[in-house]
Formats: structure tokens, sequence, C-alpha cells
């Protein structure tokens, strides 16, 4: 008999749960001929509706409340196989082998298979009923809705019970073994880390759409916040394991983007086959199997169970990835969702758990395992909830939510935690306490963010800062440091000195910053007051983002890169940031500066160098970055992209006669930042950005476009640009920056096997530069055009033509770089410019 992919029976409808103890089951399906691992095959205990499926690798886990004599295996075109259990845990691995029958008559055709067809399909035409009621059955569909949501996050070492048992943790710290978990994997044992667990109610409203959350209770792992941002590392793992929604179009998996099985455009993506009928609650289900046309593209394959009720909802969905998909580190990820009936016959999802199994490679035993568990109880269909109920903040903090006992949490978890899970939190605080721990932390935050702690209340660092070079100081040693939130959590201080060999000229900064929310000034939402002092140098229209200037990697720069400025600045501002994630900073700032190296400044109308120019400027910046999610690091956030736009807006001010200001000015600029999915397209990052200076001003104070000289990709820079080779009083600029996640390069034979990514950008700028900006020998407020060595010009305005260039890269070579080549399309006569370059860009990708 034929063999049929797919999921198969689960097919008994009442359960009897015996409550006496839990048994789990775990094991290995392969062929009896081959070996090969068997993917599909249904597993039940018979007399219970409690089932599940093998993985790519023919392995299962199945647990269930109480004490089941028998285990059953089940697969089209083979065999049935029913094994006796006993209570508790125990492996039980299968070979199945094909069931052959007796035939009369036997014949025999040539030809293929049928081919598969959408066309008079029975799968399809229910999944396109389910497509058709998808607004009907999701939660949205309410006028008001009110539910109680639970949620656990677990992150937690991975390997062979073996190996891990070898650990260091667990061979020098013998407490931690009691948190060892043999039953959760198959075939692996896991040592919890991290734990989060969340009571929320929630609230929603369709017209205008908003959703209210009010946290209950809050209990997590806390790490020392001197080594670790606590609410950081909660925000990226939610961020890697994103809720799931079966009814949006596209589900975000690991910071991927997977086309959902019953979204629009999923029959020409999917094949769906009908596997079984059953019945719930005296309504029958079908269940659909469903597969990757394409194994590599960014789909899933597993199962769904679809009402037949009219209402064609979703009862549960079990699915996981396949191997060829182009996802990194991930060995193994599995999703299941359960949707409970409310009283006007739809389906709410009543439990959603999302577990993924990652490590360096796919083949090895060790890495780390992270699990994701809501479950949703009380719903509730207000006819009304009261307009006002919704103004403020959408995330609310009960001032008692982290004070919850564990009686409390006993009574109101809405799943009961294992004994490893139970023992995490207190072994973990324990972990912290030794001595031996905390220098590894030391030394691993080194490393990582590059500081070093000296004592309690003070940090060295960064380290990638201690040496660099460059044209004007060559050799330059630094040594600097701050204090840690262990001093204050209001006032915090910054400051290093460096000296540059060459121009015999120390340099430093220092500077402090006062919170007044009473926490951390790196902790969202901040309001906090900064002053501060720098003497130093700058390369004018270089801007890095989340880079050092003086970082020891971007001392090696290519063409002519002799354009520099020692700076005196003077500045102080005040930052506020609000939970809706609006911002607004108000500044002030003062700055000296002189031109060093290969930069002179001369007097347009004179001709006489200008020894120094100074500017006294104020200055006031909106930013808005709905439901923006980051990671705070040491130096920096590290903004998690999503689907919201960015604004920001900036106005300057400059003040003649204040303070020493030279000149009257303005300088209006808007930037709007967007990264738009495109689902098995993979995603566009898109900037738009524009400016206007209001004034007569020389060209230190116009808007110098962002250059790149370094061989390092820089996504929001002009690579192929020279320092200073571009500036403008008024402008605008596009850049897209697109990433086909694998997309064409996956269809390809042997090339899929790297799963290298493409990318594609362009960037265009155009501006220009007005009459009364323009040098022309006879004004003496403004200044000559720089030039190089040989006197020629070296700086330019945008009059004649827009500003292009473009790039075709790959990315994800070796999971960690992208390498581009980039071409520069017009301005190609300027001295000192190239064509064609490559670059290389550092990322770490899922």
């Amino acid at each position: 008999m034929p063999r049929k992919t797919g999921i198969l029976f689960l097919l008994l409808l009442s359960s009897l749960r015996l409550l006496a103890q839990t048994t789990f089951v775990n094991g290995v399906v392969t062929d009896a001929k081959t070996n090969a691992p068997l993917e599909d095959v249904a597993i039940f205990f018979p007399g219970t509706n409690v089932g599940t499926t093998t993985d790519v690798n023919g392995r299962y886990t199945i647990k269930i409340d109480g004490s089941p004599s028998m285990v059953r295996f089940t697969y089209t075109g083979y065999k049935t196989i029913t094994r006796k259990i006993e209570p508790g845990e125990q492996s039980v691995s299968v070979q199945m082998t094909e069931e052959s029958r007796t035939l009369k008559e036997v014949v025999v055709k040539p030809g293929k298979q049928p081919k598969y067809r959408n066309k008079n399909n029975p799968a399809v035409e229910l999944i396109r009923e389910v497509i058709a009621h998808k607004d009907d059955n999701r939660a949205a569909a309410y006028d008001y809705l009110a539910y109680q949501e639970y949620e656990k996050l677990q992150f937690s070492l991975s390997n062979s019970p073996e190996k891990l048992r070898k650990n260091i943790l667990l061979r020098k710290y013998k407490f931690m073994s009691t948190s060892l978990d043999t039953t959760t994997l198959e075939g692996k044992a896991i040592l919890p880390l991290f734990m989060q667990e969340n009571l929320s109610q929630v609230y929603y409203r369709r017209k205008p759409e908003k959703t209210k959350r009010e946290i209950i209770a809050e209990k997590r792992v806390s790490f020392d916040p001197t080594f670790i941002d606590n609410n950081g590392l909660s925000t990226y793992m939610k961020h890697v394991y994103q809720t799931i929604d079966i009814y949006d179009g596209n589900i975000t998996i690991v910071t991927n983007q997977f086309l959902s099985p019953i979204a629009d455009l999923s029959p020409t993506f999917y094949k769906f086959y009908i596997i079984d009928t059953t019945m719930l609650n005296g309504f029958p289900l079908i269940q659909l199997a469903f597969h990757p046309r394409n194994k590599a593209d960014f789909l899933f394959q597993g199962s769904l169970f679809v009402t037949l009720d009219g209402h064609y909802s979703v009862q549960k969905v079990d699915m996981t990835i396949n191997k060829q998909v182009n996802v990194n580190w991930v060995k193994t990820l599995h999703i299941q969702q359960e949707f409970e009936q409310n009283p006007d016959k739809r389906y709410h999802l009543s439990k959603s758990k999302l577990s993924a199994d990652f490590g360096i490679t796919k083949s090895g035993d060790g890495g780390l395992y992270g699990e994701r568990t809501i479950s949703y109880r009380n719903y509730e269909v207000p006819e009304q909830l009261d307009d006002s109920f919704f103004k403020g903040e959408a995330l609310v903090h009960r001032t008692t939510a982290d004070n919850k006992d564990d009686r409390f949490w006993e009574q109101n978890r809405h799943d009961t935690l294992s004994s490893s899970e139970k023992l995490v939190y207190s072994n973990i605080d324990s972990l912290q306490s030794t001595r031996s721990f905390r220098r590894v932390l030391n030394i691993t935050t080194l490393l990582l963010a590059g500081y070093s702690k000296v004592g309690p209340y003070f940090e060295v660092g960064p380290v990638n800062t201690f040496y660099s070079f460059n044209p004007v100081e060559g050799f330059r040693g630094r040594l600097g440091g701050r204090t840690t939130p262990t001093l204050s959590k209001n006032i915090y201080f910054e400051t290093y000195a460096a000296y540059g060999f060459k121009d015999e000229k120390w340099k430093y900064y220092v500077g402090g910053v006062y919170s007044f929310t009473n926490r951390s000034i790196y902790e969202f939402p901040t309001n906090k007051i900064s002053a501060n002092f720098q003497r130093d140098t700058k390369i004018p229209g270089q801007e890095l983002q989340f880079i050092q200037e003086d970082n020891i990697f971007l001392s090696f720069k290519r063409g002519v890169n002799d354009k520099w400025l020692y700076n005196d600045i003077y500045n102080i501002d005040y930052l506020h940031e609000y939970n809706n994630h609006f911002s607004y900073k108000v500044a002030y700032k003062n700055w000296k500066q002189q031109s060093a190296g290969g930069l002179h400044y001369i007097n347009d109308a004179t001709g006489k160098p200008v020894e120094s120019l100074t500017t006294s400027e104020f200055s006031l910046e909106l930013r808005w970055a709905p439901h923006e999610e980051f990671y705070q690091g040491k130096l920096y956030r590290i903004p998690l992209p999503n689907r919201y736009p960015v604004f920001t807006v900036r106005g300057i001010v400059g003040v003649k006669g204040f303070l020493n200001g030279e000149y009257n000015y303005q300088n209006l600029s808007a930037n709007i930042y967007k990264r738009v999915y495109l689902s098995q397209l993979g995603f566009s990052d898109i900037v738009l950005e524009g400016g206007y200076v209001f004034g007569k001003v020389p060209f230190p104070l116009l808007d110098i476009h962002r250059a790149n000289q370094s061989y390092s990709y820089q996504l929001q820079s002009y690579n192929l640009m020279n320092f200073l080779e571009f500036v403008s009083d008024h402008y605008a600029s596009i850049q897209i920056d697109q990433c086909f996640n694998g997309f064409f390069l996956n269809k390809m034979p042997l090339i899929k096997r790297l799963k290298f990514r493409e990318y594609i950008s362009a960037k265009v700028l155009t501006g220009g530069l007005r009459d009364e900006n323009t040098p022309n020998k006879k004004d003496d407020r403004l200044y000559d055009m720089p030039t190089d060595a040989n006197g020629n010009l070296s700086t330019y305005s945008l009059q004649k033509q827009p500003y292009v260039e473009g790039s075709v890269g790959l990315g994800n070579i070796l999971k960690f770089f992208r390498v581009d080549v980039v071409r520069r399309f017009t301005y190609l006569n300027n001295p000192n410019v190239s064509a064609t370059g490559v670059r290389v860009r550092f990322k770490f990708d899922f």
C-alpha cells in the first residue's frame, strides 16, 4: 500500500484521566528495513485524547497525568504497534514494518505518481474555507474582550545527560544538579538558567483598536545588574520567542517571518492532505497535514484540526520547521496550540507553546533550549468597556506585582512547575553569590561588553578603544572607565584620557548623568539630565552607530583620510522618555573646532587661515518609536526591528554672541526608518531623510553627509563617499536595504546547502547649496571649500545630479558575515574616489 506523508490518527474521543502520577514516554521510531527515521508517525495513549507525532528525526516525547498501560504507534502503510508501559518515565523505541496484503491480481503500470494539484483537492477546498472565515474566528473579531493570561519563559543549557553532568556548573557547584531535567527533550538533559513568570489581566477593544495589560504578578530569575540587564534580557528573549497567532498571514519565529498555513497565499506554497476525521464535543473535526512545496522556504510543516460546524475554526495546531530552512542555530523548533470553544460556538486560544533547541551546529549535542508557554483563562466578552478605561499607559504594573509569595503562585499559575523549574530561582541566586562564578561573569562582561570591574563601584573600558591609530595622532592610547549602579542608581560618571604620540596632545572626556527615576540611567523609560566636556579629535562626516570612534577596527581606512578636527565641546542635555516610546531631548552645545591634518579653514574673502570656529547652539529632538523593543548593552541600546516606523525630528538654533557663538543659523532635519516585511521575499529596511539649513554659514556648519572610508559596510552611511566630499544646506535621501533571506539561493542545488542570504541595496542623495552659502571669494563670513594635497577641490555640493550608489551582497557567511560589492554611479570624476569596493559587515543573525 503506498505510503502517505502527513499526520495520522488521533482517534479516540473520550479521556479517562488517572491522576495518580505523570507518565513520560519518549523514543525513536524507525523503518525496520532501512533503519531510517519515520516522520509524522502518530503516537497516542489508547482510551485518551493525548497524542503526538514524531519529528524529522523520528523522535517523540509524550506525557500524561495518569497511569496508562499502553502506547500505540500508527502510520499509513505500516503495521500498527502497541506496547505496554509502566507509570513514570521510560523510553520506548520501535521499528515499524510495512503492511503487506495478499492481492488477487497485480497490475504494474509505468509512469509517475499523480502530480499534486490544488484543483479539485478537498484538502485545499477546506483550507480555503478556513482562510475565508479567519476574520470571524480570531480574537480581534470581538468588539470587546477580557481574559487572564499566564506566561512562562524558560532558557536552559542542553546536552546529552552524560556531557551535561560533566559541565563545570554541575561539577563545581553541586547544588545545580538538583535543577537537571531529563524529561523535556528526547535524549537530552537541560539545566534551567533563566525563568520568568507573568500573570496578567488583558482587555481588548476593536474600534479603535487598543489593548491594555495589567500585570498582576511577576517573578523571574534576577541577575546582578552590574553584569546583565534583566529587563533587556527578558525583552530579547520575548523578541526571539514571539507570540504566535496562527490567524496572522505571517508568523515571526526567531526574528524571521514564516508564512502561516492558513495565510491567504498558503495554497500556493503548501501541500495539504486530509488525514483523518474525528469528533470533539459532538462536533466533527478534520485533521489536515501540510508540508512546504519547497522545503527550504520559510514555511511550516505539521497538522491542523479544523471544525466542521460552519465556523471552520482551528481547534489544534502542531507544527515545526524543516531542517533545510535557512535559519541559523536552530536544531529543532516546535509549536503547539490548543483552542477552546466559547459559548458563541467560536474557539479561542487556550494554550500556546513555542520551544526551540539552539546550537552552534545542528548535529552537535550541546546547545541552548528555550521554551515559552502562554495560557489563557476566564474569557469574557463584555458588551462594552468605557473609553476612559483605555486611556493612559497600555502596560500597567500593580505595585504588588513583584511581591507575590510562593503560595500565591501555587494557587494562581495555570501550569504546575516541574521539580527542576521550582529550583531554578533559588539555585541561580546561590550561584551568583559564589566568588568564583562572579569572576566568570566579570571576564565574560569584559569579552562581550568591553568593561571590567575594578571594585564594586567602578569599571574600566571599553577595551577595544585602548589602542588605535590615525594620520593625525599616530599611535593613540586611551584609558577610561565609568561608575556602576552599585555606587548610585541616580548618579553616573564617565571619563577617559587619551594621548596621541604623533601630535603629542592629550585628549580627555569627563561627564556625569543624573536620573530622576530612582532607577539606573539605562532602564527604560529614562528621565535624566547629562553634562559633559570633551576635548578630542573627530572626522567630519563620520557618524557611527553603536561603535566608538576610536575603535581599533576603524583605524584601517581606504583612500586619503587626512581631514580631521580638534574639538572642545561643552554639552548639557535633558532626555525624557515615555512608556509609549515617545521622547524628547532638549540640549545646549558649545563647540569650538579647529581644523587638523589636511583640512584647513581659509577665509573666503581674505584668503587667511581661520584659527578656530565656535558655535553656541540649542536643540530640540522629538522621537517616536511605537512598540519599540531593544536590548540595553553597556554602551548603547540595540534596537530590535519590528514592523513599526521610527520617527525622528531635530531642530537646532545657533545663537551669535552667546558664549562666543559666531553665527546665527537654524538646522531642521527629519528621519523616518521602517522595516517592511515581505513574507517569503524577506524584508526591506527603508530610511527617508531630509534637512534644511536656514542662514548664511561656512561649510563646517552645513549638513556634511555621512561618508564611510572604512572597510566595514555601514547601513546608513554612503560606503563609497569620501569624508567631507559633499555638503548641503538642503537635501533629501532614500536608502533601501533588501534582504531576501535566501529565497532564490535556497532553490539552487548545492548552493542551497551554504544557506547564504541575498542582499540588494540602493542609496540616493539629492541636495544643493543656495547662492548665499556658496563661496565666491567676496564674503568673509564663508570659508573656502577644502582641497586635497595637490590643490584640487575635494568638497562639493550636489547641484549637478544626485549621489547614487548601490550594492549586491551575500549574507550569513559562516553565520556571521555579510560581504557586499558596492558600486558608485555618479560623481566618478571627483578626485580620489573609487567606483567599486568590497565591504564586510559582522552581524549575528538567526
